[in-house]
């Protein structure tokens, strides 16, 4: 008995439409009367459709449909089709190759859009807008290179870099850049100290704790015992 595998059988073209649709378009083409064909396709065209009977509603949905029918036959079915017959050129046409936008980042820690802005800068020339965005950005970078070297940047490291991404556009002297409020310090607030410094502090408020808590014990008890021997005095007399 001879085994009928799927890999000895020819090979699907639209595997989402099961070989038994495969089949049927075969028989198509065997159907020598062309009104017989092309009622016979009719046929085919609504049983496709009744395997996604959500997308009868949508657009174009009968076009998709004719269009399957003749990849399935490779091409070779000879029906009148309501629409314009497809071609194989038409429908296996290669997609165009994308071209990736991003590059090469010279300065990571920077970010490229930096070395973007900088270079537009620099073509633009001189001016307000121009100098107070460079600033802005000097100040940025600053900011980057602190958090990425864990240090404070140099100066001369910052000219250099802004000069290289401008293209020799933008010149930033030292002066200019020292005027720059520095952002890149953060100033923590204030922590308990560890060791024995923090001891001491823990002691010397406990003590003070502990007189105040005295005094205020002490008032009390004398004013209660004031209260007492008034009391005693206004019952004597009154007696």
């Amino acid at each position: 008995m001879k085994k009928n595998y799927n890999y000895t059988r020819r090979r699907l073209f639209l595997p989402e439409y099961g070989r038994h649709i495969h089949e049927m378009v075969d028989q198509l083409m065997e159907i020598e009367d062309r009104e017989e064909r092309n009622r016979q396709a009719r046929v085919v065209i609504a049983v496709m459709g009744n395997l996604q009977p959500l997308l009868r509603d949508t657009a174009d949905f009968t076009h998709k449909l004719w269009d399957h029918l003749f990849i399935m036959s490779d091409f070779q079915l000879d029906v009148d089709s309501p629409y314009a017959r497809p071609t194989r050129e038409d429908l296996m046409v290669s997609p165009r190759k994308m071209e990736y936008s991003q590059g090469r980042i010279a300065y990571k820690h920077y970010g490229k859009y930096v070395a973007r802005m900088l270079r537009k800068l620099g073509e633009v020339g001189n001016s307000e807008a121009t100098t107070a965005a460079v600033d802005s950005l000097a100040r940025y970078m600053r900011t980057k290179s602190f958090e990425y070297n864990q240090e404070h940047p140099n100066n001369e490291v910052i000219i250099k870099d802004i000069r290289q991404m401008s293209g020799g556009g933008i010149e930033l002297d030292e002066i200019a850049l020292n005027n720059l409020r520095s952002d890149y310090k953060h100033h923590l607030s204030a922590r308990p100290q560890k060791g024995p410094q923090r001891t001491q502090q823990k002691g010397h408020m406990k003590n003070s704790s502990a007189k105040q808590y005295n005094n205020t014990k002490g008032k009390n008890n004398n004013g209660i015992r004031k209260n007492g021997a008034d009391a005693a005095s206004r019952y004597n007399s009154q007696k």
